[in-house]
């Protein structure tokens, strides 16, 4: 109709122009809406853009090495293989490797870029592997705490009779089958994405900049079912478990306590039974201090993203993106962390690492680093060797440090 207002193509309301001014009216909203996207579609400078990339380039190789080294380390010592535990540690490691190779590198990408451009096929694969490895790492440390459940507050025959190489396998496999339930099952067919799919075709294109993103959104459904089996069924387990490992480890230490006062030998010449408990009360409740804060190194990793996880859908997905992609980076940092925790916290990964970075173990073997060879006497219980008797200074000071016995 000749004279009527009509809305300019491209523009929110409010914008109209005449049939007579079109050419003018309509193309200046636009052109300065297009600066403004424009503008905004670059999220950092160039030096944002340096630093970004120096951080998350070490977060990857620190996580890339340090999961490495676990694995190797783990293979090679006998001593550690020997450990039930870390067959969990492992398997850790390996979700933990795969998350710095395959799903942190392709994020960062994005992140920098601020474009995806692998395709939607792969933005699904990439994040059902996010979801997956992420729900392995968490399974692996409940499984683990269940494993140090019985280990210390069970006495070592049930310990046996519950942890066999059958059990162990089991729970292997059910931390690797269950979160495929929860990760490329539902997110292939789509199931997350019911009832919103036009709110996430809305994010995943930008058409002022021209950007692709991999944007991953759930549903209410999918939001409570992957929170709660992916987080809290297993964090509850954990502080359960680790709740009864803390009151164990106080009357261990209590123990402790009443037999140094009696005067309990403690020279090593004489394997009591009350020193061989002892020795393996210490041994235990450090393990339980080490274990306990790998988990709650974790929970504060994840915590933050799992709640958000679970809020954003019942708060019309309004929590920022800069939010969001904070707390999936510090989840990531995680990937990275544990091995660095073994290293300082557990001296037997410590040994070990030090073995491998040093370029095998025959040297710690040499009576030259050593000094005089004097009479030493050690045990070794729950696989850590303890220093008896009868070492020099240096000898101890390298049993202390390597966890590792030195021959006659």
């Amino acid at each position: 109709m000749p004279g009527a207002p009509r809305l300019c193509p491209g523009n929110g309301p409010g914008f109209f122009c005449g049939h007579w001014t079109s050419s003018y009216l309509c193309l200046l909203p636009v052109m300065e809406e297009l600066d403004v996207n424009v503008s905004s579609s670059e999220r950092f400078n160039v030096a944002e853009k340096i630093a970004l990339l120096t951080f998350i380039s070490a977060v990857i190789l620190m996580a890339i090495l340090g999961n490495l080294l676990v694995m190797v380390a783990v293979c090679r010592d006998r001593q550690l293989r020997k450990i039930k535990t870390n067959y969990f540690i492992v398997s850790l490691a390996f979700a933990d490797l795969l998350v710095s190779v395959v799903v942190m590198p392709f994020g960062a990408i994005e992140l920098v870029e601020n474009n995806w451009i692998y395709g939607e096929m792969f933005c699904l694969v990439r994040t059902s592997l996010d979801v997956l490895l992420t729900t392995a790492s968490i399974l692996h440390l409940c499984c683990i705490s269940l494993d140090r459940y019985y280990a210390i507050c069970c006495q070592p025959l049930v310990y046996r009779n519950k942890m066999t190489p059958i059990r162990i396998a089991v729970m292997l496999g059910g931390c690797w089958v269950i979160p495929t339930f929860i990760s490329f099952l539902p997110i292939m067919q789509g199931w997350n994405s019911i009832g919103i799919i036009d709110l996430i075709q809305q994010r995943q294109f930008n058409k002022a900049s021209n950007s692709t993103y991999c944007v991953f959104m759930v549903n209410k459904p999918y939001a409570i079912t992957c929170s709660v089996v992916a987080f809290y069924i297993p964090f509850l387990l954990m502080v359960l478990a680790y709740y009864r490992i803390y009151i164990t480890a106080r009357e261990h230490a209590r123990q402790i306590r009443i037999l140094q006062r009696a005067g309990a030998p403690t020279d090593g010449r004489q394997h009591h039974p009350d020193q061989h408990s002892t020795h393996r009360m210490k041994t235990e409740t450090k393990a339980a201090k080490t274990l306990c804060i790998i988990m709650g190194c974790f929970c504060l990793c994840w915590a933050p993203f799992f709640i958000t996880n679970i809020v954003d859908p019942f708060i019309n997905y309004t929590v920022p993106e800069q939010l969001w992609t904070a707390f999936l980076w510090l989840g990531y940092i995680n990937s990275g962390l544990n091995p660095f925790l073994y290293a300082f916290l557990n001296k037997s990964f410590r040994r070990a690492f030090l073995i491998i970075l040093c370029c095998g173990d025959e040297r710690y073997r040499r009576p030259s680093i050593l000094g005089p060879a004097v009479p030493c006497s050690t045990t070794t219980i729950n696989g850590s060797t303890h220093v008896l008797s009868g070492c020099s200074s240096i000898s101890k000071f390298l049993l202390l440090f390597c966890n590792r016995p030195v021959p006659v």
